[in-house]
């Protein structure tokens, strides 16, 4: 590769996990070489001879988060719409033949700041596969026909997923907490914006943030570095650099929940479903927040934390756990627990005590901490075992679009930093007192009858 193209961002990262609290003091590295491309485009190689398979990811910060009201759902279709016709193969039904050709495993998804497309085909069928990926990327067709049959595609998906009543409670939940700028955080979408969806619109989004300073080429698995870099510099230099999207089209913060909101769903459902969320930190601006919100989850969703035995050991809920959802826009915070109509007012007020105990210091013990320090570990270790199911498909393009590289590769490492006084600052920050979105999914022919005023 010529010296002249290795510009702007270019070094080896070296990850080393260290599993020492647990027997056999395991250790594992993985090792990522990135590149800097002139045109913008990062290329991030994963190298790995264990098996003759090859995984070509393109990721693409877009998602829900570049959505206003009137594009609410289009990443999403967008995604659809990239399995599609483009310059040089003119149908679907090409496409999907062309892929049996290069014998791909392939898929893409969308979430709330990332979009990701991967390939993964067998070693000797890369350069084809790489081609592939950049008529896929670059030259989109958009055609009318296909985009009109992938509507009732879409709606059909949009239906399965409105009928499921845990995502009523979800959607009605979250149109409180991001109350200001929901669509931003809608991945499925508004059913009216699917359904009357133009070329127009999906051209828009191409030319906005499918561009090579917003995507990182990932490329994965059984070839050399020096292959995969040079590759990558042939096919993808001439992709246009264009406009940085989002300093032309920015981000709008969620401005903070005012007051707490309360939501009842009713659904034919068994158990009550109680749920609650609270607006969290944001990875860019309270980074080290961030830190301590995924290790305070840990310690509580440990089955021996007191968080655990006051509220599932008890038998007032079957079941409980807290998580907090890495974003560089303000991440939820959301307790999800189970119950039963009977037991139901016994539990809530149980819960709401036990969340009045998240800033004592002595809710949580040194060892806790320390186990869940190691299963972090654990976690990271095992993540980057499954490197073509899942890291290179999913969990990597996901890190490098949300927070990038340097918070992933030192991610461990900073883990290992949080102290008792981070977890109890973090819920005095962000939980404790703080406005809230509780929720309650039940069936309608319950025993148990609620109105909004008795969950708040």
């Amino acid at each position: 590769m010529k010296g002249s193209i290795r510009i702007g961002l270019a070094s080896i990262i070296a990850i080393a996990l260290f599993a020492g609290s647990f027997a056999g003091s395991v250790e594992k590295e993985q090792i990522f070489q990135t590149e800097t491309l002139p045109n913008g485009l990062e290329v991030i190689f994963i190298e790995n001879h264990n098996i003759p398979l090859i995984s070509v990811v393109m990721a693409v910060k877009n998602g829900a988060l570049a959505e206003s009201p009137e594009y609410d759902g289009l990443s999403h279709f967008y995604e659809h719409m990239f399995f599609k016709a483009n310059k040089e193969i003119p149908s679907q039904e090409e496409y999907m033949k062309e892929l049996r050709r290069l014998g791909a495993w392939w898929n893409g998804w969308t979430s709330t700041e990332t979009v990701a497309y991967f390939f993964t085909v067998p070693k000797e069928n890369f350069e084809d596969t790489l081609r592939f990926m950049e008529n896929a990327i670059r030259f989109p067709l958009f055609d009318e026909k296909e985009l009109e049959r992938e509507k009732g595609v879409l709606l059909a998906e949009y239906d399965r997923t409105e009928a499921d009543p845990y995502r009523a409670l979800s959607t009605a939940m979250d149109e409180q907490l991001w109350y200001e700028y929901y669509s931003r955080k809608n991945v499925i979408g508004n059913r009216t914006v699917i359904a009357t969806n133009t070329r127009e619109k999906m051209l828009t989004i191409q030319q906005r943030y499918y561009v090579p300073n917003n995507c990182a080429l990932i490329i994965a698995g059984d070839i050399s570095a020096d292959e995969a870099f040079n590759s990558a510099e042939s096919i993808f230099s001439d992709w246009e650099r264009g406009e940085e999207p989002f300093e032309f089209y920015p981000v709008p913060e969620h401005p903070p929940l005012k007051e707490s909101k309360a939501v009842i769903v009713e659904r034919p459902v068994g158990m009550v479903t109680l749920s609650m969320e609270w607006q969290g930190p944001s990875v860019y601006k309270n980074t080290e927040h961030t830190y301590a919100a995924d290790l305070f989850s840990y310690v509580l969703n440990n089955p021996n934390s007191n968080f655990q035995k006051n509220l599932v050991d008890s038998g007032l809920f079957s079941s409980c756990s807290i998580s907090y959802y890495t974003q560089n826009h303000t991440g939820p915070i959301s307790i999800e627990a189970q119950t039963t109509p009977e037991k139901f007012y016994e539990a809530k007020d149980a819960l709401f005590r036990e969340i009045e105990k998240f800033d004592d210091v002595d809710y949580v013990s040194g060892e806790e901490i320390e186990d869940a320090k190691a299963m972090v570990e654990v976690t990271r270790a095992y993540e980057l075992e499954a490197l073509h199911n899942s890291f290179a498909p999913s969990s990597l393009p996901y890190w490098w679009a949300v927070t990038g590289l340097d918070y992933y590769t030192s991610y461990v490492y900073n883990i290992k930093d949080v102290s008792i006084e981070d977890l109890t600052e973090y819920a005095s920050n962000y939980i404790i007192d703080k406005p809230f979105v509780i929720g309650v999914l039940l069936n309608p022919q319950s025993s148990l009858k609620l109105e909004e005023s008795d969950l708040i």
